[in-house]
């Protein structure tokens, strides 16, 4: 007797897209220790009376938290997106417990003094700014998918760059609002944030719109 082939559990580009979405929720936290210029975007800030706009590195991987949650919500709805966002901490949470064990490891003899330096420099950071990741990721890309799944609700399918571009640049000043406020204090608040948000702003404009039109093509072939 013929038998046919079982449905998938899940559609493939959700499977794709949540494996994807937690190795950024990872490297996320490791790439913000590089401060990076932004060639003729840094050139913003001292227009607005700002030292030349830098971000930290760790932006190029929330964006890309961002396209992976708006594109899962364009294709399997807000509910789903949301989940996403939710089991998220998952990896964050244990990738931050690991990275405090290793830590507390004692290193090999045959590793050099300089290494271990700039590890624990790199790895190290204070229970605040721990704090100040966490809660910035789960208010940041919750409202992102809340923004995007409600100018759809309006919208229709129509304005998908408009609908990415707005809610991803809405939810990185929030992100900025929570993260600098949290793991710096309100001190660091005006010339730190300032900088963050225009810079968070501009490349949520320049860059997410592209990306979320090819990972809804790439979803959509996926699940063909």
């Amino acid at each position: 007797m013929e038998t046919t082939p079982s449905a998938p559990l899940i559609p493939r580009s959700l499977f794709a897209f949540a494996i994807f979405y937690g190795g950024m929720v990872c490297i996320a936290g490791v790439l913000g220790n590089k401060q990076v210029s932004l060639g003729p975007i840094s050139a913003l800030g001292p227009l607005v009376g700002l030292p030349p706009l830098a971000v930290e590195a760790g932006i190029f991987a929330f964006l890309l938290l961002v396209v992976t949650s708006s594109a899962v919500a364009e294709l399997h709805g807000p509910r789903v997106a949301g989940r996403l966002v939710l089991i998220g901490f998952v990896p964050l949470l244990i990738s931050m417990a690991l990275t405090l064990i290793v830590l507390v490891l004692p290193p090999a003899a045959e590793m050099s003094a300089v290494h271990l330096a700039a590890f624990n420099q790199m790895m190290g950071a204070t229970p605040w700014i721990w704090a100040g990741g966490i809660v910035a990721y789960g208010v940041s890309q919750t409202l992102n998918v809340t923004i995007f799944s409600w100018l759809k609700g309006r919208e229709g399918g129509r304005l998908l760059w408009f609908r990415a571009a707005t809610a991803s640049a809405l939810s990185q000043i929030v992100d900025s609002v929570l993260f600098i406020s949290i793991a710096f204090g309100l001190s660091a608040v005006g010339w730190l944030m300032a900088g963050q948000m225009l810079a968070k702003v501009v490349l949520s404009i320049a860059l997410v719109p592209p990306l979320i039109y090819v990972m809804v093509a790439l979803g959509r072939r996926l699940d063909a």
